[in-house]
């Protein structure tokens, strides 16, 4: 992640030229690495709330700060704020059992379609898992089953936003973004914390 900061950092001088030039800047996209038991994450946020939370090995993360830049109009700044504060309080309570849902502000930005999906997963229950055609039909989109799994990929809020709890009809964990062996360590790990049996048991004890 330290090199995607640095390719943030190159971008943003340029835009603060832009802004010396007379070309006005709006808010700023402030950027925090986070340690949790399963690696490192990045966690971005507005003014308005979280907008990022993702692991910092994924694929493509540079690209995708990049890209909301240039879609909300930001400057990129590491640093902290109100919302980031929270989030690294409440993301330790989570992963040490003492939280089952976030209460967070939240800054989703895709389109319509997509907010409403990723809405949906704020709904499922902590320790609990569905399938992604009882997610659709949740939203009233039971012939939407493939553009709405692909939306849930499209998840930037990872954990907060529990696309983790939404797995295959046969029990399968089809895919994670954050890789497949994350997604059995949260969906074990809400178990436990709720006196279940893993779901997974041959992930082995991580925790």
């Amino acid at each position: 992640m330290k090199k995607s900061l640095k390719g943030a950092d190159r971008q943003n001088k340029r835009s603060q030229k832009s802004t010396q030039n007379g070309i006005a800047s709006s808010e700023l996209l402030i950027i925090k690495n986070l340690k949790t038991p399963i690696g490192e994450m990045t966690a971005a946020a507005t003014e308005k709330g979280i907008c990022v939370l993702e692991f910092s090995d994924r694929k493509d993360l540079e690209k995708e700060l990049n890209e909301l830049k240039k879609q909300i109009g930001c400057l990129l700044k590491k640093g902290t704020n109100e919302h980031l504060k929270e989030l690294t309080v409440q993301l330790k309570e989570y992963f040490s059992g003492k939280r089952n849902s976030f209460k967070l502000k939240l800054d989703f930005l895709g389109t319509p379609f997509q907010k409403t999906v990723w809405r949906s997963l704020l709904k499922i229950p902590f320790a609990k898992t569905i399938s992604y055609k009882e997610q659709a039909e949740s939203i009233f989109q039971s012939k939407s089953i493939r553009a709405m799994a692909h939306t849930n990929g499209m998840n930037k809020i990872s954990i907060v936003v529990p696309c983790h709890r939404v797995i295959g009809s046969n029990g399968s964990l089809t895919g994670y973004g954050g890789g497949l062996w994350r997604k059995k360590y949260l969906i074990n790990m809400e178990r436990k914390y709720k006196g279940m049996s893993p779901l997974y048991p041959d992930q082995g004890v991580l925790f």
